[in-house]
This record gives structure tokens, sequence and C-alpha cells, in this order.
């Protein structure tokens, strides 16, 4: 299943949270016209380097859609940065 919501958390000791919610599907549809220069480019790279095209975009694809359930939490000092995709 594709990954449908992104949650960003920024936790800094001295300030307010900052939450931000990013539906995936639509922030894709907003950049869809660099979507369609990565995919060219990566047609262009599996051209060059032999490698099959379709093979590329399905392993794409899977890793994009494994991506539900990620969590990723980033300590820097005092600050905090928790990503979150469902």
């Amino acid at each position: 299943m594709m990954p449908q919501l992104m949650t960003v958390l920024v936790d800094r000791p001295a300030h307010r949270r900052i939450r931000i919610w990013l539906p995936v599907l639509p922030v894709a549809l907003i950049f869809s016209p660099l979507l369609v220069l990565a995919a060219l480019t990566a047609v262009v790279a599996c051209v060059v380097y032999r490698v099959s095209v379709l093979r590329t975009f399905v392993t794409g694809w899977q890793v994009f859609c494994a991506l539900s359930g990620t969590r990723v939490d980033v300590h820097e000092g005092r600050s905090t940065v928790l990503v979150s995709i469902r």
C-alpha cells in the first residue's frame, strides 16, 4: 500500500514544537514535473549502464510502497527531528 501521510515534528527546547502533516499524493502531484524529469534521467542512466529499465522502476515502486510505517529520529544537541511515514 502506498504511503498516505508524512508527519514531521521539530522539537527545539527554547521554542515551540513545530508539527507538519504532509499528504503524500498531493505533494507528489505538485512535484510531478520534477518526477517526470527524474524518470527520464533514470531511463537514460539505465540505458548507459545497461540495466533493465522495467526492473529499475518496479524496484523503485516497491521501495516507495515499503516506506509505510517508517520512522526516522534525528537528535542533534538539544534539538530533535522526528519523521513518520504512514
